[in-house]
């Protein structure tokens, strides 16, 4: 949270230094000329964000009309009203950050990026798998640590070893009882009621 708050702070500060550095450097370019440099990149990006957005809000339609879900667009979208914001906060730092989220051809990496390291593994988190796929369906997760563990053979018998049942044979040949030692009583016979 703290690391938030800091970028937060550190981007307005940013913005200040580069301002006064850019007009003492350059002597031709007064505060005046600063400000409307300022302005008339956060006017661009503004034009620049709306033609992007109505692109991208045809583009969700249309995979919408094709059965499609539209997942980019939304997540271009997102971009689209995160650059709008830093394109109508004062400052070099931040229009050029505007600016990055605004282009198309900056945006599809960031997008990707975002998917892989930021969505994926929150909805992997939060639904245990579902969302990306992730799902064991049957088997093991780890199919050689479960092997290991439980000393199973090549043709799918399992070896429970000596001390998880005990086998107690009768005096026929034909029969025998095994026994897994849990403690489970049935209860039906005593209750009329039960199936």
């Amino acid at each position: 949270m703290l690391r938030w708050i800091f970028a937060l702070l550190l981007i307005p500060f940013l913005d200040a230094v580069l301002l006064a550095v850019i007009v003492t450097q350059f002597g031709f370019l007064s505060w005046v000329g600063m400000v409307l440099l300022v302005v008339l990149t956060g006017l661009v990006g503004m034009l620049l964000v709306r033609a992007e957005g109505r692109r991208t809000l045809r583009k969700m339609q249309r995979s919408m009309a094709q059965g499609e879900p539209p997942t980019n667009e939304l997540l271009d979208g997102g971009l689209l009203i995160a650059a709008g914001a830093f394109l109508l906060t004062p400052g070099l730092v931040t229009d050029a950050i505007g600016f990055l989220l605004a282009v198309p051809v900056t945006r599809l990496p960031i997008r990707a990026a975002l998917k892989r390291f930021v969505i994926v593994p929150y909805a992997d988190k939060k639904t245990g798998g579902f969302a990306s796929g992730n799902v064991w369906t049957f088997g093991f997760p780890d199919a050689e640590t479960a092997r290991e563990q439980s000393g199973s053979a090549a043709d799918g018998t399992y070896d429970l070893g000596t001390e998880d049942y005990s086998v107690d044979s009768d005096d026929s040949e034909d029969s025998y009882t095994i026994d897994f030692g849990d403690e489970q009583t049935d209860d039906r016979d005593d209750d009329p009621f039960a199936r």
